[in-house]
């Protein structure tokens, strides 16, 4: 014969996943892995969350602790979700040559300005929608970085090894999370 918890479930799942994305904002909650089983770590991550937000502590979930979780999970969860993307490339075929004007210069530009402060060999130049000199030498050089040939051309493949490098270099760099728990140390 087994003995069975009879706390499981889609409601202990989803105390388990809000108390997960709250750890990520609050390191005090230990970070549990949704099983839909009130075992030990929900447990503790439910008495931790009652010393901190809610007390007192008693392990146990009634309405005002569910109602104390669902709240918080509510106010930060805006900040747990990744921004939208956006996609600034209107797509394979679409290209800028040398002298030409365009928007989609804009954010390319804007990103060679972010990337300048970081890697050198990148200049930084105004963002003005004009494929000049220095937008040229910009995209030359992440073309050579991504073994494409170098044409100085804005195109797709350009587009994707620029977005490839702000990525590592500006936006993963930056994130408040890796400077929080040190894994980089910025001056």
């Amino acid at each position: 014969m087994t003995c069975e918890n009879p706390y499981t479930g889609v409601p202990v799942r989803s105390l388990q996943t809000m108390l997960r994305e709250l750890s990520f904002h609050y390191p005090v909650i230990p970070r549990l892995i949704p099983d839909g089983i009130f075992g030990e770590h929900t447990l503790e991550a439910v008495m931790l969350f009652q010393r901190e937000f809610h007390p007192p502590v008693t392990g146990q979930v009634d309405h005002g602790t569910w109602d104390a979780v669902s709240a918080l999970f509510q106010s930060v969860r805006p900040g747990l979700s990744p921004p939208l993307p956006c996609r600034f490339w209107p797509g394979n075929g679409f290209a800028v040559a040398p002298g030409e004007d365009s928007v989609h210069l804009y954010p390319v530009q804007a990103m060679f300005r972010g990337l300048s402060q970081l890697l050198e060999g990148i200049e930084d130049a105004p963002v003005s929608g004009t494929h000049d000199a220095a937008t040229q030498a910009n995209l030359r050089y992440v073309q050579r970085s991504a073994q494409l040939p170098e044409t100085g051309l804005a195109d797709q493949a350009t587009w994707n090894a620029l977005a490839r490098l702000y990525v590592l270099f500006v936006t993963f760099a930056q994130s408040p999370r890796l400077l929080r728990e040190g894994w980089l140390d910025v001056p």
